[in-house]
């Protein structure tokens, strides 16, 4: 039994924000905080073959990518979980709403299809939610989700899945791609400004450390 004084356990999730009001539209916890968290940044330089003056110069914020890998099992029962939910349908309710973030709405297809059938010359696509990866409170990001796979590894005897382990490819969404006004770009500049701020803290070392007796 944890006591009253264990800190809480926090765990990562995503959120589903209309980007327009700003509404949180869905909250999706991880039952189990990933083992790793991979990151990848590819820099935004000015490239090959342009002036001089230009090679040290940076265009833009690095593209940032994560990877995570999750799991669901039913059988480890916790405040997450429905009871009833789960004896009746496993774990297939979560990876619903999981698959739910990467298609549109049924009720959006067929509004489209039947605006098509009518002649409307161009049909926007339907406007999903902003996707909002959290790691912690310093970790807040607007993402897309990019890659999604899906391992199913145990099942009832309606073959109803009860664990299963789920993959996401996420990039991160930057001003460069939304701007300032948008909501991604206003969680995305709150990001880029708590991580020079963790830089702040980080202690300096001396030249001699790397072997130099003075500036380069």
């Amino acid at each position: 039994m944890a006591s009253a004084l264990s800190p809480k356990l926090l765990r990562g999730g995503l959120l589903l924000i209309d980007a327009g009001s700003g509404q949180v539209k869905r909250v999706v916890a991880l039952q189990y905080n990933p083992d790793t968290l991979t990151r990848t940044m590819q820099i935004q330089g000015t490239g090959d073959g342009g002036e001089r003056s230009e090679v040290v110069r940076l265009k833009g914020p690095a593209v940032e990518t994560l990877k995570i890998d999750a799991e669901i099992d039913a059988t480890d029962q916790n405040e997450l979980s429905d009871s009833a939910a789960l004896a009746k349908h496993g774990i297939a309710p979560q990876l619903a709403v999981l698959e739910g973030m990467i298609n549109p709405r049924s009720a959006d297809l067929i509004a489209a299809d039947s605006l098509a059938r009518v002649g409307t010359i161009e049909i926007a696509p339907a406007q999903a939610p902003l996707t909002v990866f959290v790691f912690g409170p310093k970790r807040v990001l607007p993402v897309r989700l990019t890659e999604f796979s899906i391992t199913e590894e145990a099942f009832d005897p309606d073959l109803n899945p009860l664990r299963a382990k789920v993959s996401l490819g996420m990039r991160v969404l930057s001003v460069n791609d939304v701007g300032f006004s948008h909501k991604a770009g206003t969680l995305f500049l709150t990001y880029l400004q708590s991580r020079e701020q963790l830089a702040g803290n980080s202690l300096g070392v001396k030249y001699d450390v790397l072997g130099l007796g003075g500036k380069p």
